[in-house]
């Protein structure tokens, strides 16, 4: 009797199973996306915008010297060079903001958790077809609302030079960081609290609600900005991916900035620009 209690007798060191440890186990999975993360998000716009402001104002108050920069403080909100500035600051502090969100606060990998997922080249030159194509398409739409015949965005392209450092912007800049915030976190945010047709809707009217400023009073130009960003959901909801849309952002601004560099002359005669 006494060897056969000894044989029944767990070792020691043998761990206890992972039944046994309900709360480490429901501690090591990913938490979703709450409500919180969006007030964070949304709280954080404002002041990284002003950050932003600040940053750039000072970063030009010391470079004004050397630079021989001879605008003054009221010509700076219209400038292209300033403003292309301040939004790649800010782009910059989203970027840092959502990195924070996901791998700090959330302890989460950071592509992973926005869906970022690798696409075959094939693909990937597919997807920047698609973007080609729905330059095409927009252009061929007729109008549908009222529209102005100038807008703000396009008083900026008052030099070659600014026109070049606005493709630049438009195409390297924008669509990645663009869609990291509103197919990326937001999406991610919206699908995991209210579902995935209300994230592709969402995300499409807050994406049209940011070029609000550049199109304002072309409301014909605002309309079919709602238009992309819906297709640039539905693509995102459709594949489950940001890589896709990602693509299909740069293709669609791409062929956007080319159209306007060949009907302008290589942007020599920028009063070519096509007009509503």
């Amino acid at each position: 009797m006494t060897d056969e209690t000894q044989q029944q007798t767990p070792p020691q060191d043998v761990q206890p199973p992972l039944e046994s440890t309900p709360t480490e186990a429901r501690e090591s999975l990913p938490r979703p996306w709450g409500l919180r993360d969006f007030f964070l998000f949304i709280a954080f716009v404002p002041m990284g915008l002003f950050a932003a402001n600040i940053l750039v104002s000072l970063g030009y108050a010391l470079l004004q010297p050397t630079m021989h920069w001879r605008l003054a403080k009221q010509q700076l909100s219209t400038d292209p060079f300033f403003l292309l500035a301040l939004q790649t600051v800010f782009y910059g502090l989203m970027l840092a903001f959502i990195f924070f969100l996901v791998a700090v606060d959330h302890r989460q990998p950071f592509w992973p958790t926005l869906r970022w997922r690798r696409i075959t080249m094939w693909r990937a030159l597919g997807c920047l077809a698609g973007g080609t194509l729905m330059t095409f398409a927009i252009a061929l739409l007729p109008p549908v609302l009222p529209d102005a015949t100038q807008f703000p965005l396009e008083s900026l392209f008052n030099s070659r030079a600014a026109a070049y450092a606005i493709g630049a912007f438009a195409i390297l800049v924008a669509p990645f960081v663009e869609e990291m915030i509103f197919r990326g976190i937001l999406f991610a945010i919206f699908e995991s609290q209210v579902g995935l047709r209300f994230a592709i809707l969402i995300t499409a009217i807050l994406f049209g609600g940011l070029h609000v400023p550049e199109y304002w009073g072309a409301w014909n130009h605002m309309f079919l900005i709602f238009l992309v960003g819906l297709v640039f959901s539905l693509v995102r909801g459709m594949s489950g991916s940001l890589a896709p849309s990602v693509f299909l952002h740069v293709g669609y601004n791409a062929s956007m900035m080319i159209g306007l560099f060949l009907s302008t002359e290589h942007f020599r005669n920028l009063n070519a620009l096509p007009r509503p």
